[in-house]
């Protein structure tokens, strides 16, 4: 009787242990769950999707300290993009200019009057003359601030009886302001300086 009961307590142990155990694994698989589950949701909030013509494109976030120098170099290139590409249509000079001088404060705005009081723009329109730009560079230096950029690039003014190649060199400084639709890197380029601007070559058709 004494063997019985001594075999119905170690059963009785037994089940504990294993119970116990269970419990334990239990719990820690409970764990390495939640954990897992929170890696994969940071993972996935860290995650932007863009639709761009009809394709879906991941995009990771990331802090803006690490993208300064590929937002400003952006930010200088779309301001020449909108400031040098023309074409003979006061619509199209008009909001191209428009889209740059929001990205630039009245250096930019100086100039473009400028041009304008030559009637550089009239010209273009009365001469059906398309203006074309390629950057080639943009310089930066990030030990100063606000940020001071070089900008190196290729004009090419295009008419029915040639076409003529521009050097451009121009120079500024970049701060930081609010991040809005019309100026989405956050910056603005001040003292904005034309360094060089001559022709390079002319072809004929």
């Amino acid at each position: 009787m004494f063997t019985h009961l001594r075999n119905i307590e170690t059963a009785f142990q037994q089940n504990k242990r294993i119970v116990a155990l269970v419990i334990i694994v239990s719990a820690l698989v409970s764990v390495a769950a939640l954990w897992l589950g929170f890696n994969a949701y940071q993972k996935a909030d860290s995650r932007v999707y863009v639709l761009a013509n009809g394709k879906v494109l991941e995009a990771v976030s990331a802090d803006r300290k690490d993208n300064i120098p590929v937002e400003a170099r952006d930010h200088v290139r779309m301001f020449h993009h909108y400031f040098f590409t023309l074409d003979p249509d006061e619509k199209v000079i008009d909001e191209n200019i428009r889209k740059a001088l929001y990205l630039a404060d009245e250096s930019a705005s100086n100039q473009y009057n400028g041009l304008k009081e030559k009637s550089y723009y009239n010209n273009l329109i009365s001469g059906n003359i398309s203006q074309q730009i390629q950057i080639d560079s943009v310089s930066l230096d990030m030990s100063t601030y606000p940020i001071y950029f070089k900008c190196y690039a290729k004009e090419k003014l295009i008419r029915a009886t040639s076409t003529i190649h521009k050097l451009l060199v121009t120079q500024g400084f970049l701060r930081n302001v609010g991040r809005s639709d019309n100026n989405p890197h956050g910056f603005l380029i001040e003292k904005w300086q034309t360094l060089a601007n001559r022709d390079t070559t002319i072809n004929l058709p």
